[in-house]
């Protein structure tokens, strides 16, 4: 009877996580547990950056078998629950549907109503390709650089759609570094403004924006589809459900559709891809010093995309007789609406009668566009 309890005692030892616990696991447990804490306690992106840190912990459990592959040759028929659902990374689907959602959500009335502001969306890309020459200097072949440099563009699913196709080695260390970035908007972009204006110019006060009608409404995300699809093809995945999405939102005949995008599809996705990219932040690919390069570049990068909307917003502001306030620039990075509103704060420190949160909208959505762009362009270059 002994020697069954024993031998018993012995299978569960040898088939516990404990045996199979490794330094690297334990430093990934632990890099789990602080993103856990700054999603929770700190409310850094929570919605994201929660589902990351999760599947972070759970692919870092040892012999759980939930990432394994099936292998018919031993007997093993299916795979684990995390490798079925990684195909939704694997083959690019979660980061376009949640564009989809995005596009439902996003109200493109500021841009529409001053078009010229789509200009500074473009000009915040500059930090995107400024990590891409910094990445490369510092070791990084291009397919990892263009992934790096992409987290400047301060957009998470576009970070994971083209650092999947180009590098996907690499994909846990950008996509932790894009949301940090994003989460962390309120922090970095105030100092940087400050720098770059002066107390007048963010005390500029700009006037209403005309109305924007439906006909607008209905017609710019099908031209810009078609513009994009024709001027650069490797930005239709992203653009193009992109503006889906939001003519959903616009056509006024949807709404069902629209709500469903915005709401449970979008939030299903988002939970699938925060787990499958937490699953891929293993100790092997994580733990290296390339994962503290990638986290510096990107900080470059998002600092160097607010420099670029900011320096445009300067030239606006002496063309335009000081009527456009240089710190809309600002919000030239895709983090909707935390940069408009990061803008809207600035501002109303140096004159509490200015509401520049519509104004800084215009960028910042087109950001959502420039960083696509960015990314399609990116991919034209790598894949040809």
């Amino acid at each position: 009877m002994f020697e069954i309890y024993s031998a018993a005692l012995k299978g569960i030892i040898e088939g516990s996580g404990l045996v199979g616990l490794t330094g690297g696991n334990i430093v990934m447990l632990v890099v789990a547990f602080v993103l856990l804490y700054l999603a929770i306690g700190k409310g850094f992106e929570p919605l994201l950056l929660l589902p990351i840190a999760f599947g972070c912990l759970i692919a870092n459990l040892p012999l759980s078998g939930i990432l394994s592959a099936p292998d018919p040759a031993n007997g093993i028929i299916h795979g684990g629950f995390l490798y079925y659902i990684k195909f939704g990374i694997d083959q690019e689907i979660y980061p376009i549907i949640i564009f989809m959602g995005i596009g439902a959500l996003t109200d493109f009335g500021p841009l529409l109503a001053n078009p010229i502001t789509f200009l500074l969306g473009a000009s915040a890309q500059l930090g995107v390709f400024v990590a891409v020459i910094g990445a490369m200097a510092t070791g990084f072949t291009i397919q990892e650089a263009a992934g790096i440099g992409i987290i400047g563009g301060a957009d998470g699913p576009t970070a994971i759609y083209l650092c999947n196709k180009v590098a996907p080695q690499i994909l846990g260390a950008v996509a932790v570094a894009a949301y940090s970035y994003m989460s962390l908007v309120p922090m970095i972009q105030p100092p940087v403004i400050k720098l770059l204006t002066t107390k007048a110019d963010r005390a500029i006060k700009m006037d209403q924006l005309r109305p924007v009608t439906k006909l607008e409404r209905v017609l710019f995300p099908i031209v810009s589809t078609v513009a994009c699809g024709l001027i650069l093809p490797a930005s239709v995945p992203l653009v193009g459900m992109l503006m889906f999405g939001n003519l959903l939102r616009e056509s006024g005949c949807t709404e069902r559709l629209s709500q469903a995008a915005q709401n449970e599809i979008l939030n299903a996705t988002t939970i699938f891809l925060g787990i499958s990219v937490g699953s891929t932040m293993n100790a092997t690919d994580f733990l290296q010093i390339t994962t503290i390069k990638i986290i510096l570049l990107g900080l470059v990068a998002f600092a160097t995309s607010t420099v670029g909307g900011l320096v445009l917003g300067q030239i606006f502001k002496v063309v335009s007789g000081h009527k456009i306030n240089p710190t809309i620039g600002a919000a030239g990075v895709s983090a909707v609406p935390m940069a408009a509103r990061v803008v809207q704060r600035v501002v109303q420190k140096e004159n509490p009668s200015s509401f520049l949160l519509m104004h800084a909208m215009g960028p910042n959505v087109a950001g959502v566009i420039g960083t696509a762009v960015a990314a399609g362009t990116m991919l034209t270059l790598l894949t040809q």
